[in-house]
């Protein structure tokens, strides 16, 4: 084997170490996009109350 493909076959464990890299980054980037999105649901919230307290008398 080349050496590329022996980094990437990983001594017969390349299955255990490139899922656990491809968990990791799902998880990194959840922890990005989670809190951007439920940063923006709460801002849309707040401007419909806000909306809603300025027409009501």
């Amino acid at each position: 084997m080349s050496g590329v493909q022996e980094f990437f076959h990983m001594g017969g464990y390349a299955v255990y170490v490139w899922s656990s890299y491809a968990i990791a980054l799902v998880v990194l980037v959840a922890n990005i996009l989670v809190p951007v999105f439920q940063r923006r649901k709460l801002l849309a919230r707040l401007a419909r109350r806000q909306r809603r307290e300025r027409r009501q008398p």
